[in-house]
């Protein structure tokens, strides 16, 4: 065998091995792609937008209200959503015609501008108080996302990571796409426009 062919295999069992060693584990346990599916997003995501998601960085600080996940959806656990984090672990989250109020464990309440969402279903009245380890979670077209609106709380231990990538459409590829956050003024709170 010539020495072309020995460097050729040697060349294919280092890749072979790299992608065993590193690749894989690192697809299984610390990054997945996810396809957007439907229109619950628009218009921070429209379907097919292809993503990068996270799955580490919840080992290590909490989700942040304004995070966009991917989770399991409660009532089948074979079927992934994607939607915002809008209120946190024991809050009571109150929706008043399309407003969302967030009131804290001390009383707090702040009231969330929403400039990522299209449209807000003016027909909705709730509330809801959240326990450790819940989050309610929406979708940015409001009308047509099955949601916490719908199924309630999501446990935290459904959260499979955060959308921290979009790769496709290339148009669109950007870092912490459609993530948004909050600040608080005398017990109001605004949001800083998320990138889109």
């Amino acid at each position: 065998m010539s020495d072309t062919w020995k460097d050729l295999f040697k060349d294919l069992f280092t890749l072979a091995l790299l992608i065993v060693v590193v690749v894989i584990p690192i697809r299984v346990f610390v990054v997945s792609p996810f396809i957007v599916d439907g229109d619950s997003m628009h218009p921070t995501f429209e379907n097919l937008d292809y993503l990068i998601i996270d799955e580490l960085i919840y080992n290590f600080k909490a989700p942040e209200r304004g995070d966009i996940i991917v989770f399991r959806y409660p009532g089948d656990p074979s079927i992934f959503y994607i939607k915002r984090i809008i209120g946190l672990p024991g809050e009571t989250v109150s929706i008043n015609r399309g407003a969302v109020t967030i009131t804290n464990a001390a009383g707090e309440k702040m009231t969330l501008d929403e400039p990522y969402i299209v449209n807000e279903d003016a027909t909705y009245t709730k509330s809801v108080s959240l326990l450790p380890g819940e989050y309610f979670v929406m979708g940015d077209n409001r009308p047509n996302s099955s949601d916490s609106r719908v199924w309630g709380p999501l446990p935290k231990k459904d959260i499979i990571g955060r959308a921290d990538l979009r790769l496709l459409p290339i148009s669109k590829a950007a870092f912490f796409p459609g993530t948004a956050s909050y600040a608080s003024d005398d017990n109001e709170a605004a949001t800083i426009p998320a990138a889109l």
